[in-house]
């Protein structure tokens, strides 16, 4: 065997080596993040009391649905379910059109100004008023509890903003130039020709923006004082702060399950409502991975 094939068979089998290392971090790593998640998921198909005495870790040692109906009992969370999938279907529509219509503006190199907007707005993302002027500004805008302060103060997100302008650039200046000759204004042009080629980054910025809608919990707690409003996560919050704390039980289903002698604890309440609530966005995830790994290319070839 020559000197060369010796190298080349060394040089394979180091190869070999790296990538055995590397897959092992990988799969620690996916361990790492799995096992606890899937910890909580049997915990919240586990008897409450059972669970209590701990050695739970990978499969229910006692299955039961009370936890999943004890949550349902009483229609917050139902109730909340409808505020969270309105605000996110509807803030996300508008977002996008708010945000596209802005991109297609600051695209145009003949808008006046077109520099200084952009750089006023990348300021904002620096700096921001603070919390109490933020509070007093929605107060006169009527926003506080209303629908609607959780729609409006996200329409715009100059992150997305600048995505979205930066993937309208890289549109050749060509198929605009000809549009205008054949008499399309402005409008059309966005609409005909500009969305038709935007479908990556408006499933992107569309993407981002739902899931920043849907774990939101913020604006249900500082900006709606009716609890009767509040979106999901925002009720979630309430009920882990309240479990944590041990103030008081988590809801007033936890407050009946004590006169009824369930095997429901405020344990096995917590870990079917984090179940409930993040399995259903947690489900999007496989469908839309690719545009999660376009996103992170959009923006970084071209600023």
């Amino acid at each position: 065997m020559s000197k060369g094939q010796k190298t080349k068979i060394k040089s394979s089998r180091t190869d070999i080596a790296v990538q055995v290392i590397v897959y092992m971090i990988v799969i620690a790593v996916c361990l790492v993040i799995i096992l606890p998640c899937l910890n909580v998921l049997v915990l919240a198909f586990n008897d409450g009391k059972d669970a209590a005495r701990g050695g739970i870790w990978f499969w229910p040692r006692m299955p039961t649905f009370d936890n999943i109906k004890e949550v349902f009992r009483d229609g917050s969370i139902v109730r909340a379910y409808g505020y969270t999938i309105a605000r996110t279907v509807i803030g996300t529509g508008l977002s996008l059109t708010v945000t596209t219509l802005a991109a297609f503006s600051l695209k145009q190199k003949e808008l006046p100004g077109n520099k200084l907007i952009t750089m006023l707005i990348t300021f904002t993302m620096l700096f921001s008023g603070g919390m109490i002027p933020t509070y007093i500004q929605y107060k006169n805008l009527h926003l506080l509890n209303s629908f609607w302060v959780y729609v409006v103060p996200s329409l715009v997100s100059v992150t997305y903003l600048l995505m979205a302008r930066t993937f309208f650039e890289g549109i050749p200046d060509s198929l605009e130039e000809s549009a205008k000759l054949d008499g399309c204004s402005y409008f059309q042009i966005y609409s005909r020709i500009m969305l038709p080629l935007s479908k990556p980054v408006i499933a992107v910025v569309g993407l981002y923006t739902a899931v920043n809608h849907w774990n939101d919990w913020f604006a249900g707690a500082f900006y709606m004082s009716d609890t009767s409003k509040w979106p999901v996560q925002t009720v979630l919050q309430q009920m882990l702060s309240k479990a944590m704390s041990s103030q008081q039980e988590i809801t007033s289903v936890a407050q009946a399950l004590a006169q009824n002698a369930t095997a429901v604890t405020s344990d096995s309440l917590k870990m079917a409502a984090v179940v409930i609530t993040t399995v259903p966005i947690l489900c999007v995830y496989p469908f839309v991975q690719k545009y999660f790994a376009q996103g992170a290319m959009i923006g970084a070839v071209k600023g």
